[in-house]
């Protein structure tokens, strides 16, 4: 395969990877199944359940925010290194990543307008590529589906503990531990197996998640790492277009 068709693949693979991150934790809302949810650690703390239930409600108000992503360690089915931008609740996203495939990493921009996507990688222009090429890997939809966005993940976690009081970006916060089946978790963090452990950041006062983190496991040669997400300005005022 020659370095211009493998070009295309490794950015697709890349913005799939991210949008799959993206999705476990950005607005879609739902009904909440019953949580097996165990007491917080502390009997001072709020229990899980309900912290999470407000949760899963509050992020699916939220029209807009920035996001920050970094994968440590080796992660199956995640190319994904870095990315930062800011995505809406309608779908569309905006932002730079590094992507790492076969040993190499590439700087990429992105942007994401309903069912097209424009991907620069580190050298030449803007490349459009319809969105449904990235839907075998992800379906960025799923953002908005109450079925299978973070809604269907929280509302099915199981042991969840509120463990500590603490602070994220000057903002305090209740971090929630619980695990995540990956029947529901893979469909926005492909590669998933088993079930998976994870913490939330949710702020005290609206319930927002302002961080997250998942623990995912060694698969082969992937020695398994854990991918974070914080989120900040939510409800800024975005405009996202297709790059000229």
């Amino acid at each position: 395969m020659s370095p211009t068709q493998s070009r295309p693949r490794l950015l697709v693979a890349g913005v799939a990877a991210l949008t799959a991150v993206l999705v476990a934790l950005t607005g879609c809302s739902g009904k909440s199944d019953k949580k097996a949810g165990a007491p917080s650690a502390d009997p001072n703390l709020p229990a899980a359940e309900g912290l999470l239930r407000d949760s899963a409600t509050a992020m699916g108000g939220i029209k807009t925010a920035k996001f920050l992503i970094t994968a440590d360690g080796t992660i199956a089915g995640v190319a994904i290194k870095r990315a930062d931008g800011v995505l809406t609740k309608e779908g569309n996203a905006q932002g730079t990543a590094q992507v790492e495939q076969m040993g190499t990493v590439a700087d990429l921009a992105f942007t994401i307008v309903g069912q097209t996507m424009w991907l620069k990688g580190p050298t030449g222009g803007y490349q459009q590529i319809p969105l449904a090429l990235a839907a075998s890997v992800y379906d960025p939809s799923a953002i908005l589906d109450p079925e299978r966005g973070i809604a269907k993940v929280v509302s099915t976690a199981t042991d969840g503990k509120t463990e500590a009081a603490e602070t994220v970006d000057n903002q305090a916060t209740y971090r929630v531990g619980a695990k995540f089946p990956a029947e529901n978790l893979s469909k926005v963090v492909p590669g998933v197996t088993g079930s998976v452990p994870g913490r939330l950041w949710i702020a005290k006062d609206n319930k927002r998640v302002l961080k997250a983190a998942f623990d995912l496991p060694a698969v082969g040669d992937a020695k398994g790492g854990t991918v974070t997400v914080t989120f900040t300005e939510f409800d800024a005022a975005v405009t996202i277009t297709p790059p000229k």
